[in-house]
C-alpha cells in the first residue's frame, strides 16, 4: 500500500460541497426560488442542483477514507485500535444524526424546554463531548467537560417530547438524519477498507456488490429486512456513494504517485461519463431518478458528476496550485463538522430571541442572496473558531 498523504484537492472539494450544503439547507425556508435549484419532490422522477449536494458529501467522505484509515494501517496501528477509531467516529455521527432527526418533530407544547433552548443545549453538548481539546489541557478538565456534555445530552434525551399533545412520544429513530446516514455508511465502508487493508481489487469488488444490492432493491428483486443489517446497509445507496469515493481516491493516489496525470484525465473523464450514462440506462428499471428514494440512477449520476468535479479540482489545486482561490471557504473543508453544526446554533438563537428575516430575504432573489450570505457567515465563524482550536474532532 502506498503511504497516504493529505490531498488539498479533497479539502477544497469538501469545502465547496459544505458551502453549498449550508446554502441548500438554508434555502428550505425561501419561497419562489428557481425550480432547478431546489429539491425535486418525493414522487417525481428527476434531479435538481440541491439533490446532488448530499451524495457528493458521501462521495467526498469516501475519498478521505484511504487517507484517514489507510494512514493508520501504513503506520502499523493494530487492527483493534483502528477498528475502535472507526467505531467511535461512526457512533458520534449516528448519535448526532439521531438527535437531529428527533428535533424535526419536537413538540414544544408538551416539552419542558422550548425548542430553541433544547437545540442550543444539544449543539453545545456535541461541542463539549467531541471538541478537539488541546494536548496541554489537563486530563481532569478535559474529562470533566466531556462528562458535562454527556450529562446534558442524557438529560435532553429524557426531557424530549415529540409527536403531538394527544400522542406524545420519546426519542425514536424514524430515520438517521444526514449525519447518521454518513455514520452508518462510514461504519460499513471503513470496516471494508480495514479488512481489505487497502487492496484495490477487494475494494472494487465490494463496490460492485454494494451497487448490485442498490439496483436489486430498487428493481424489486429483494429486500434487506434483518434488523441491524437494514440499519447498516439499507438499500446500499449511501455505502455505494461512499465506496465509489474510496475506489476513486485509491485510483487517483496510484496514478498521482507515478505523476501520470494524463491517465488521470482519461480514466476519470471516461468513468464519470460512463456512470452518468449508466444512470440514465437503469432509470426505467429502478423507479427513476430520486434522491428521496435513493434510486440507483441518482447514485450513479451523482457519482459520475462527483468524479468529473473531482477531476476538475485536481487540475486546479493539485496540478495548477490554485488552492488560494478557495482560501475564503477553506475552514469548511478542514473543520467540516464544526461548520455543519454552526447553523444549528444560529437557528437556536433565532428561536430564543424570536428573530425573523424580513420578507424580502425569504422570497426569490433576496432569499437566494441571503442563503449565500449565511453560508459565508457560517464559514467565517468556523474559521474564527478554528484559529482558536474550537473545532470538533471525531
Amino acid at each position: 500500500m502506498l503511504q497516504p498523504k493529505r490531498l488539498h484537492s479533497i479539502d477544497v472539494f469538501r469545502a465547496i460541497n459544505m458551502f453549498f450544503m449550508i446554502f441548500v439547507n438554508d434555502l428550505s425556508g425561501v419561497h419562489n426560488v428557481p425550480e432547478w435549484i431546489d429539491h425535486v419532490k418525493a414522487n417525481e422522477d428527476g434531479m435538481h442542483f440541491a439533490d446532488t449536494i448530499f451524495p457528493l458529501f458521501l462521495f467526498i467522505a469516501g475519498l478521505s477514507i484511504p487517507l484517514g484509515i489507510g494512514r493508520r494501517i501504513v503506520k502499523g496501528d493494530s487492527f483493534g485500535s483502528t477498528a475502535v477509531y472507526i467505531l467511535l467516529r461512526s457512533f458520534a455521527l449516528i448519535v448526532m444524526g439521531f438527535f437531529h432527526v428527533n428535533m424535526e418533530e419536537y413538540n414544544s407544547a408538551s416539552a419542558v424546554l422550548p425548542l430553541g433552548v433544547w437545540e442550543l443545549l444539544l449543539t453545545l453538548s456535541f461541542f463539549l463531548i467531541w471538541l478537539d481539546y488541546p494536548d496541554t489541557l489537563a486530563k481532569a478538565k478535559k474529562y470533566a467537560l466531556m462528562g458535562t456534555g454527556v450529562v446534558i445530552l442524557i438529560v435532553l434525551g429524557i426531557l424530549y417530547k415529540g409527536g403531538t399533545p394527544e400522542a406524545p412520544r420519546g426519542l425514536s429513530p424514524s430515520w438517521w438524519g444526514i449525519l447518521g446516514i454518513i455514520g452508518w455508511a462510514y461504519l460499513l465502508c471503513g470496516f471494508i477498507y480495514l479488512f481489505a487493508k487497502g487492496n484495490l481489487t477487494i475494494l472494487a469488488i465490494s463496490l460492485v456488490l454494494l451497487l448490485c444490492i442498490n439496483i436489486g432493491v430498487h428493481a424489486d428483486l429483494f429486500r434487506l429486512r434483518i434488523f441491524f443489517i437494514n440499519w447498516l446497509v439499507n438499500d446500499a445507496s449511501s455505502a455505494s456513494l461512499m465506496m465509489f469515493g474510496v475506489v476513486t481516491s485509491m485510483v487517483y493516489s496510484n496514478m498521482a504517485a507515478k505523476n501520470n496525470y494524463g491517465r488521470v484525465w482519461a480514466v476519470f473523464t471516461l468513468a464519470g461519463a460512463a456512470l452518468i450514462g449508466l444512470g440514465f440506462f437503469v432509470r426505467p428499471y429502478t423507479h427513476g431518478i430520486s434522491k428521496i428514494h435513493s434510486t440507483p440512477s441518482w447514485v450513479l449520476i451523482c457519482t459520475g458528476i462527483g468524479i468529473l468535479l473531482f477531476e476538475l479540482i485536481i487540475w486546479l489545486v493539485d496540478v495548477k496550485g490554485k488552492e488560494n482561490w478557495f482560501k475564503i471557504i477553506k475552514p469548511a473543508g478542514t473543520s467540516t463538522l464544526t461548520c455543519y453544526l454552526i447553523p444549528y446554533l444560529m437557528v437556536a438563537i433565532f428561536y430564543i430571541i424570536h428573530f425573523r428575516y424580513p420578507h424580502f430575504l425569504n422570497d426569490g432573489a433576496g432569499g437566494i442572496i441571503r442563503c449565500f450570505a449565511v453560508a459565508f457567515i457560517v464559514i467565517i465563524i468556523t474559521g474564527f473558531l478554528e484559529k482558536r482550536r474550537l473545532r470538533l474532532k471525531i
